[in-house]
């Protein structure tokens, strides 16, 4: 409106006759001298051909109007909104491991220009293939996918010491949990914000240990699961649906041999649990069969909430997807099918901005300790495990970053 207003009153003035070199203020805009000619908020010499100068060049003679010019550009920087508000930084982001989809989807989001979703926060400048060493569905995608993540203008690294400098920011993306305690190590050392992706590592103790590294030496680390970030999953965490008194979600659960059962792919539905009901479970009981298995927990507040994981496809059935259900004072609600990264990918985005993590790490160790107590309930035949029994038994404070909770609520 301002600037539709703007050429309205500079075309009214040209009608009125020849030029003054007095200058004019206009409210709001401040001075921007001309000699000679009226004064209006930026105006430069710039080409008779620029399309929205050529009617004010046909109003006015040839002689006057070579003077005076409109410059978008520079209006735009004189309006207030514009001109106090500095660029954001875009951070210039590095992978470790590209032997998951993550990772070129991932590269995708941040760096496809066409792309109207683009993330434009931050770029994928450099990446370190590797990766898993021996899990054949992971060292199976390390070659292909360096050549599509290479053709997105990244450049590809021979060692995560050669990355470091290069990048502000890690993505952690090693489909494999067991090398992220190493490889994070040296990310920590860096002092470069961190995300890790599912898995955090491939145990309850590296998961903590990592964590606390990291947080030891005052470097923002975040994990999550894509699954989080469900529109109603969030919703509920948000308290649209009133207060949580419980939650069933579900999710496929493949399993790694050489990784807990529910770290490979459990997490999923695990973190979707974690997301509505948020922490505090004290025990997990589970039931398990070859085809699935249900986890319950039970929260210090006397909640209830379960896991279900789905291990066979139904040869008839539908395809096993991602959801579950919230059970709340206003309104039970179905959770929705997974949508995509993206939703991940804005808060990873802020979260390399602000350095200020969306989910409290004693939430994501409770997250872990309850997929671990989950695998010691099978060993017990079914019995309940505690929480914090089962953090001891890794060798961690059954306290560990129990304020980070508190200050989130």
């Amino acid at each position: 409106m301002l600037l539709a207003d703007e050429f309205a009153n500079f075309e009214s003035a040209l009608s009125r006759g020849p030029l003054r070199s007095e200058q004019e203020h206009h409210p709001g805009f401040g001075h921007c001298s001309i000699t000679p000619g009226l004064e209006f908020p930026a105006f430069r010499e710039i080409p008779r051909d620029t399309p929205f100068a050529t009617p004010l060049y046909q109003k006015e003679s040839s002689m006057r109007s070579r003077y005076v010019i409109t410059s978008l550009a520079c209006l735009f920087l004189a309006t207030p909104s514009f001109a106090d508000e500095p660029a954001q930084k875009e951070i210039r982001i590095g992978i470790i491991g590209v032997d998951t989809s993550h990772a070129v989807e991932f590269t995708r989001l941040f760096n496809d220009d066409k792309n109207p979703d683009r993330l434009k926060g931050g770029r994928v400048v450099a990446a370190y293939p590797h990766g898993s060493k021996d899990i054949p569905s992971s060292t199976s995608r390390i070659v292909p996918n360096t050549e599509k993540i290479a053709a997105r203008d990244v450049k590809i690294v021979s060692s995560i010491e050669e990355l470091l400098p290069l990048v502000d920011a890690v993505l952690l993306e090693t489909n494999d949990g067991r090398p992220h305690l190493e490889q994070a190590r040296l990310v920590i050392k860096a002092g470069k914000t961190l995300f890790v992706d599912k898995p955090v590592a491939a145990s309850l103790k590296e998961t903590g240990m990592l964590l606390q590294e990291a947080h030891a030496a005052n470097v923002p680390v975040f994990s999550s699961s894509s699954l989080r970030y469900s529109e109603d999953a969030q919703a509920a965490r948000a308290g649209k649906f009133g207060k949580v008194y419980g939650c069933d979600a579900f999710s496929p659960e493949s399993r790694e041999a050489t990784h807990p059962s529910l770290f490979w792919y459990g997490i999923h539905g695990v973190e979707t649990l974690f997301t509505v009901m948020g922490p505090g479970c004290e025990s997990v009981t589970r039931v398990e069969t070859e085809t699935s298995d249900v986890v319950v927990g039970r929260w210090k507040d006397g909640r209830i909430g379960t896991f279900r994981g789905l291990r066979s496809q139904p040869k008839d059935g539908p395809k096993i997807g991602y959801g579950g259900t919230i059970f709340a004072s206003k309104a039970n609600q179905a959770i929705g099918p997974f949508k995509g990264y993206r939703p991940l990918l804005v808060e990873i985005d802020k979260f390399f901005h602000t350095g200020k993590s969306p989910v409290a790490l004693r939430e994501t160790l409770e997250i872990y300790a309850f997929m671990e107590a989950a695998d010691e309930s099978t060993r017990q035949g079914g019995k309940p495990v505690s929480i914090a029994d089962t953090l001891k038994a890794a060798g961690l404070d059954p306290n560990l970053f129990e304020e980070s909770a508190a200050a989130a609520k």
